[in-house]
C-alpha cells in the first residue's frame, strides 16, 4: 500500500492578495530608510475614535480579566449595534439577530458557512474584493463572476444576472458590496430592490456587504441613494430579511487592527452562525467588544463624521488631477476611499498593471495596487489607488507619479 503524498489541499489553493504582498514591501523599503508613500491598503489614517482608544486604556488598566464571550458577542455590544440601525436607518433590529464577528473577514467565512453548500454557485461582481472569491472558492464553492463595468456603473443588474443564470445554472447566492471596493461604487435604493427582489424570485441567497456605510460624497450622486447607504434590511420585509447584512468598524470607524466587526442574520440562521461561531473561533476578541460601545457615542459619530470630511476634500483634490495623470476610464467613487482606474496610454511600456506598480513603487516611493487583485480578466489595465491615507500622501504620491510617468514618456 503506498502512502498519501502529503501536500496542501486543493481548496487551499487561492491567489494571494496582493495589497498584503506590496505592504510588505513597503516595510521593507522604509526599514531600508526609503521614504514610501502607502496607497494601497484601504486603512484610514486616523485611527479609532478617541472614546474607543481611551475605553479601551481603561479595560486594560483595570483588574478585570479579559475572559471569553458569548460566541455571537456581548450583549451589550449587540444592543448597541442595534441602537446604530435605528439611528441610522430608523430600523429596530432584534439584537438577537446581529452576530459580533472577528472583523468582517470573519462575518464572511460564518455567513458563507452557514448559507452555502459545497458546490453551490455564488455570484459577485467584477471588479470586485478578492477575498469574497477567495473564500468561497475555499469553502468548494463555484464562483460566477459578473463582468460589470461602467455601463451599469461597475454593479450587477437583474439583467446580467438573469445572463449569468442562464449561463451557468441557479445561482445559490449573490455577494453585493454597495460602497464596493475596488470602485467606490454604489447602488440605489431602487437598484437594490431590484435586485432583492430578483434574489428572491430566483431562490438567491443576498449577500449584503456594507462596511463602507457612512463613507459616501453626496456631491457624486446625490439623488440615487439615501446618505450614508441604502441598508439592505431597510427593503420591503419580504425581500429583506432573508439577506445577510455584513458591516464593520474597520472603515467608518477607523478600527481595521481590532478585528471586529458583524452580521444581521435572517431567523434561520442565527443558531447555525452561533454554533460555527464557538466552533471556529470561540468568540470576537473581547478588549475590542467592551471598548467598541463606546463608538456609538455622539462624539465618537462626529469625529468619524470629520475623518469622513476629510476623506472629500482629499477625493476632490485627487480627482481634479485625473486629467494630469491621463489615467481613464475611472470610478465615479461615490463612497469609501478608492480610485479605480485604468492606466491608458502609461501602459505601453509595460507588460500589466502589476509591473507599472512594481516600478513605480521601487523607483518613486509609491505603493499603489494593480487591478489583478480585484479583476483577474481585465484588472492587468487598472489600478487602485486609496486616498484614506490623507491630502498630504495623495498630494506628494501624485506629484511622484506624475514624474514616474513624465520620465518614461
Amino acid at each position: 500500500m503506498s502512502l498519501r503524498h502529503l501536500a496542501a489541499s486543493s481548496r487551499s489553493q487561492v491567489a494571494p492578495f496582493a495589497v498584503m504582498d506590496i505592504l510588505a514591501r513597503v516595510d521593507e523599503l522604509r526599514a531600508a530608510g526609503r521614504d514610501v508613500v502607502s496607497l494601497c491598503a484601504g486603512e484610514p489614517s486616523g485611527g479609532a475614535p478617541s472614546g474607543v482608544s481611551a475605553k479601551a486604556a481603561a479595560i486594560h488598566a483595570s483588574e478585570r480579566p479579559l475572559t471569553y464571550t458569548p460566541a455571537l458577542g456581548t450583549a451589550e455590544l449587540r444592543s448597541a449595534i442595534a441602537g446604530h440601525y435605528r439611528r441610522w436607518y430608523g430600523l429596530e433590529i432584534d439584537p438577537a439577530r446581529i452576530a459580533v464577528t472577528t472583523g468582517s473577514s470573519g462575518a464572511f467565512v460564518l455567513g458563507f458557512l452557514a448559507a452555502f453548500e459545497a458546490g453551490d454557485r455564488v455570484a459577485l461582481a467584477r471588479p470586485g474584493y478578492p477575498a469574497y472569491r477567495n473564500i468561497l472558492a475555499a469553502l468548494g464553492c463555484e464562483v460566477v463572476e459578473i463582468d460589470c463595468g461602467p455601463e451599469t456603473r461597475y454593479q450587477p443588474t437583474p439583467e446580467l444576472l438573469d445572463s449569468a443564470a442562464r449561463e451557468h445554472g441557479q445561482l445559490a447566492g449573490l455577494i453585493l458590496a454597495s460602497p464596493a471596493n475596488p470602485t467606490g461604487t454604489m447602488v440605489s435604493r431602487s437598484e437594490l430592490e431590484a435586485i432583492a427582489s430578483w434574489c428572491s424570485a430566483n431562490g438567491t441567497r443576498l449577500v449584503s456587504d456594507e462596511i463602507y456605510h457612512g463613507i459616501t460624497y453626496p456631491d457624486a450622486v446625490l439623488d440615487r441613494h439615501s446618505p450614508r447607504g441604502v441598508c439592505a434590511w431597510e427593503l420591503a420585509s419580504d425581500l429583506s430579511r432573508d439577506t445577510i447584512v455584513i458591516s464593520s468598524f474597520s472603515k467608518y470607524w477607523g478600527m481595521t487592527g481590532w478585528r471586529l466587526g458583524w452580521m444581521l442574520l435572517p431567523e434561520e440562521l442565527v443558531g447555525t452562525v452561533d454554533a460555527l461561531a464557538g466552533n471556529i473561533a470561540l468568540c470576537p476578541p473581547a478588549p475590542s467588544q467592551l471598548a467598541a460601545v463606546e463608538a456609538f457615542s455622539p462624539a465618537s459619530y462626529a469625529e468619524a463624521d470629520a475623518w469622513v470630511a476629510q476623506y472629500a476634500e482629499t477625493r476632490r483634490a485627487l480627482l481634479g488631477r485625473l486629467d494630469a495623470l491621463g489615467w481613464g476610464p475611472a470610478a465615479p467613487a461615490d463612497g469609501a476611499f478608492y480610485l479605480y482606474a485604468e492606466l491608458g496610454s502609461h501602459l505601453e511600456r509595460f507588460e500589466d498593471s502589476r509591473a507599472y506598480c512594481r516600478e513605480l513603487l521601487e523607483s518613486e516611493g509609491v505603493a499603489i495596487v494593480p487591478g489583478t487583485d480585484f479583476d483577474a480578466a481585465s484588472g492587468g489595465r487598472s489600478v487602485r489607488l486609496s486616498f484614506a491615507a490623507g491630502s498630504t500622501a495623495v498630494t506628494t504620491a501624485v506629484e511622484r507619479i506624475l514624474r514616474f510617468q513624465e520620465r518614461g514618456a
